[in-house]
């Protein structure tokens, strides 16, 4: 079979990085994803199936993709989330399968994601005092996402590394917090600067290599099957209504330079 061809957008970028949001349902409210008071849902006819998560990432794969990651929403909250890995890895072309997740389920799950296929997580974690990480969820137990990073780490998903949001920098005593702990167990941490979504404003990653639009690699799926070339965009493309391989490429030669617009829906529904 002959290599796939690299997709290139207009800007002399090699799109090979896909993320997919599994989901728009969470079991945390996050105070700087969600509003208080909720958000509607995206009608379950209208998410995307497993059959229909796989054929987008196998038409990904042939036309060059190599990362894969799985986002929700929280991604761990999908029933059956472990066939969809053991699909996606039976799929081929794939090198990278990776996972992004709030860690609250992670410690059920790690096990059997590893022997589906799974290669690594990313666990989002703002805060190790069990108070503010209660405040900053809305209710969360801290002790539970150490408790799944733990298991991610026995059962051998490598690398984990955490996402820690940010107001403005790493200085701040709950990202401080967050970096003793990852030097004490031996873990990377990205930290993200909050993003001002009405304003559509967002900065590089420190750690990591998200906010920087020279350097953007990746497109998104969403759970409802729109692929968006930005996170900072309006632009989408259906797959049901183009197919994979045409709402993929439709999205590599759409994809803006940088991003630019507002958002006002929130992360949840394109998996940040």
């Amino acid at each position: 079979m002959d290599p796939p061809s690299p997709m290139i957008d207009r800007f002399g970028r090699r799109i090979d990085y896909l993320r997919v949001s599994v989901t728009d349902r969470c079991n945390l409210r996050c105070v700087y994803c969600m509003p208080t008071e909720g958000v509607p849902l995206i009608p379950h006819e209208r998410v995307l199936s497993f059959e229909e998560i796989r054929e987008v990432v196998r038409a990904a794969a042939e036309m060059g993709v190599r990362k894969v990651r799985l986002t929700g929403g929280e991604p761990l909250v999908r029933r059956g989330i472990v066939t969809l890995v053991e699909m996606l890895a039976e799929a081929g072309g794939v090198e990278d399968l990776a996972m992004s997740t709030n860690g609250v389920l992670l410690a059920d799950f790690a096990e059997p994601l590893r022997r589906a296929g799974l290669r690594r997580v990313n666990v989002s974690l703002d805060t190790v005092d069990a108070e503010r990480f209660r405040e900053v969820t809305r209710g969360g137990d801290v002790a539970r996402v150490l408790a799944g990073i733990d298991a991610a780490l026995a059962a051998g998903l490598r690398p984990v590394k955490l996402n820690c949001v940010v107001e403005t920098s790493s200085a701040e005593p709950d990202a401080q917090g967050v970096a003793a702990y990852a030097a004490e167990v031996g873990l990377g941490v990205r930290y993200i600067r909050r993003m001002d979504l009405e304003a559509g404003r967002f900065w590089a990653v420190e750690g990591g290599h998200g906010g920087d639009c020279a350097r953007c690699n990746r497109l998104r799926l969403s759970s409802d099957g729109l692929i968006r070339p930005c996170l900072f965009s309006d632009l989408a493309f259906s797959v049901r209504e183009l197919g994979a391989r045409g709402a993929l490429a439709e999205a590599v030669g759409a994809k803006p330079q940088s991003g630019h617009a507002p958002r006002r829906d929130g992360l949840y529904t394109i998996g940040g």
